[in-house]
C-alpha cells in the first residue's frame, strides 16, 4: 500500500474508532442524564405510555388514568377531590411537568423504577402493558378532609397540618386556595393557559402554605419559648409569679409592649397564667433570660434552621423555619412572643407541638408509608424514626399542663373534646412593619390525646387577607380553634 493510502486508512480508521467510542460514552456515560432530559419527548411519552400507578389515601387512589386518542401521550392523569389531596399528590401534567408525590415516585407510578424489572419482565413475557406501582400514603381521609372543610368554609387563605405525634406520620396535609391538578393534567393549550391563569392567580392557589411557605407563628410559639425557659432552668415553677412587668420595657429600647389581656391580668404573672392569657411580657422577659444562644439551640432541636423535613423516601420536602443567628436582646425578647425575625411553616409548628406530647422527642414526619408493586409486594416500608430529643420528659410534661390549663380556662376553649385530653395554644402575628395597615395572621396549634395512648397534633394557620373581617375580630381561638377541633375528632373519634 502506498504511503497516501495507509494515511487515509489510518484516519478513516481513527474516525471509525472516534465514533465507537462516542456511541458507548452515550450509551454507557450519558445514558442516565439523556433518559431525563426535560426536552427529550421520548421520556415524556414514555411516562404517559401506559396508565399510571395510584397514590393511595385510607385504601383508596385518590388519582387514576384515561385514554386519550389522537395523542402519543396515551394516557392523561385524573384526580379525585383533586383541590382537597393537591398539596399531598401534586401533580402531574404532559404541559407542565410534576411536583410533590407525583413527581418524586414517578419511577415508581410510571413502573419504570428498578424494583419492578421482574414485573416488566413477567408483563413482557404474558404480553401485558407496563403497569405502575403504586404509592400509599400517611393521610388520614377523614382528617384531610375536617381541615379543607374548614378552611374553605371560611374563604381563607391557609394551612392545616396534623402529625401523630408517635410515628411522625402525616394526617393531614392542607392548603388552601387549591386548585384542580385534572384541570390542566393534559397537553392541549387551553389547559396550558389554565396553568398560566392559575399562576398568575393573587390568591396563590398553586402555593403549599403546609410546607413551603414561612410566616411569623405569633404566640404559638410561646409554647417552645416556654420549653426553653424550663429546660435552662430559668423557670422552674410554672405558678410562680414573675418579675416581668406588663406592659414590657423592651431591652434598649423606648418600646413598652402590652398585652389583649391587660396589664392587671398580665403584670409579673405566672408562666402557667401567661399561657392562659397569652400576657406577652412574660415570654419576652424569658426568651431575653434564657437567652439568643440557648433560645436558638432549643428551636433547633425542634426542626428550625434545617433546609429539609424528609422520610427515609425523600417524600417530604419543607422551607426551613428561621431562628436567625446574633441577635440582640431586643430581636430575642421579640422571638419570645412568636415575633421579629422569626419565621415557621405550619409544619414546623405541628412538630414542635408532636413533640410536647412525645415527651420531647422529635419524630421525623413522613407523607408515604409504603411503596407498593402492582403484584401489590411491598417495595420499601417507612420505619419511624427519631429526629431529636428536643426537650427532656419533665420539661414536655410542664409544657403540656400550661397547654391543658389554657385549653380548659383560657383561649383555647374552641378546641375541648368530650372525653379527649386537649391542650392548645392560640396565636396572632403581626406581619410587616405598617402593622395598622394590615390584618394579622391567625394561629392555632393543639393536640389531643386519648385514654388509651392515641394522639394527634394539630397545626393551623390563617391568613384572612381575602375575608371580610376587621383585625379587632382576628383571633386564632375564634378562627382556628374550631378547625383544629375538627381535625383531632376526625382522628381520634373515628
Amino acid at each position: 500500500m502506498n504511503k497516501p493510502l495507509r494515511r487515509i486508512a489510518i484516519f478513516c480508521g481513527l474516525l471509525m474508532l472516534a465514533l465507537l467510542i462516542r456511541a458507548n460514552w452515550l450509551q454507557y456515560m450519558e445514558a442516565d442524564a439523556l433518559a431525563t432530559d426535560d426536552d427529550n419527548r421520548r421520556v415524556l411519552i414514555n411516562q404517559y405510555a401506559t396508565p399510571r400507578g395510584d397514590i393511595i389515601v385510607g385504601a383508596s387512589p385518590v388519582t387514576g388514568s384515561k385514554a386519550v386518542d389522537g395523542s402519543d401521550l396515551k394516557f392523561q392523569r385524573t384526580y379525585k377531590n383533586g383541590p382537597m389531596y393537591a398539596p399531598v399528590t401534586g401533580y402531574a401534567s404532559q404541559a407542565t411537568g410534576m411536583t410533590f408525590l407525583e413527581n418524586t415516585y414517578d419511577s415508581v407510578l410510571s413502573g419504570q423504577d428498578d424494583r419492578l424489572a421482574f414485573e416488566r419482565f413477567t408483563d413482557v413475557v404474558t404480553g401485558k402493558e407496563r403497569r405502575g406501582g403504586d404509592v400509599i400514603t400517611t393521610i388520614d381521609p377523614k382528617a384531610q378532609k375536617a381541615g379543607y372543610k374548614g378552611l374553605t368554609d371560611l374563604g381563607a387563605r391557609g394551612s392545616v397540618v396534623a402529625l401523630d405525634p408517635r410515628t411522625g406520620k402525616v394526617l393531614a396535609l392542607v392548603s388552601a386556595p387549591s386548585y384542580d391538578p385534572a384541570s390542566f393534567a393534559g397537553n392541549s393549550l387551553k389547559e396550558s393557559d389554565r396553568f398560566k391563569a392559575l399562576s398568575a392567580d393573587k390568591s396563590k392557589p398553586l402555593a403549599n402554605r403546609a410546607l413551603r411557605e414561612t410566616f411569623p407563628p405569633g404566640s404559638t410559639f410561646k409554647i417552645l419559648t416556654a420549653a426553653a425557659a424550663l429546660e435552662h432552668g430559668v423557670v422552674t415553677d410554672v405558678d410562680a409569679a414573675s418579675d416581668a412587668a406588663s406592659p414590657y420595657q423592651l431591652p434598649q429600647s423606648t418600646n413598652r409592649i402590652s398585652s389583649e389581656a391587660g396589664d392587671g391580668v398580665c403584670n409579673k404573672a405566672s408562666m402557667k397564667t401567661a399561657m392562659q392569657h397569652s400576657c406577652n411580657n412574660v415570654f419576652l422577659d424569658a426568651a431575653v433570660k434564657v437567652g439568643a444562644d440557648k433560645m436558638r439551640e432549643t428551636a433547633e432541636k425542634f426542626g428550625f434552621n434545617e433546609d429539609v423535613y424528609s422520610s427515609d423516601f425523600g417524600d417530604l420536602r419543607a422551607t426551613k423555619s428561621l431562628y436567625p443567628e446574633n441577635l440582640d436582646k431586643p430581636g430575642t425578647a421579640l422571638t419570645g412572643m412568636g415575633q421579629g425575625s422569626l419565621t415557621s411553616t405550619p409544619m414546623q409548628m405541628a412538630m414542635v407541638t408532636a413533640a410536647l406530647v412525645n415527651d420531647g422527642k422529635v419524630m421525623q414526619p413522613y407523607l408515604v408509608d409504603e411503596l407498593r408493586s402492582p403484584d401489590l409486594n411491598a417495595l420499601e416500608k417507612h420505619e419511624p424514626k427519631v429526629m431529636s430529643q428536643a426537650v427532656s420528659e419533665s420539661t414536655a410534661e410542664k409544657v403540656r399542663e400550661m397547654m391543658e390549663h389554657t385549653a380548659r380556662e383560657g383561649s383555647a376553649k374552641r378546641a375541648l373534646i368530650d372525653g379527649i385530653t386537649v391542650g392548645g395554644k392560640t396565636g396572632t402575628a403581626q406581619r410587616g412593619v405598617n402593622v395598622r395597615d394590615q390584618v394579622p395572621y391567625g394561629w392555632f396549634v393543639s393536640y389531643g390525646v386519648k385514654p388509651d395512648g392515641e394522639s394527634v397534633a394539630v397545626a393551623v394557620f390563617i391568613d384572612p387577607t381575602d375575608m371580610d373581617i376587621s383585625r379587632e375580630d382576628i383571633s386564632g381561638g375564634s378562627l382556628a380553634a374550631p378547625i383544629a377541633r375538627d381535625v383531632m375528632e376526625a382522628v381520634l373519634k373515628n
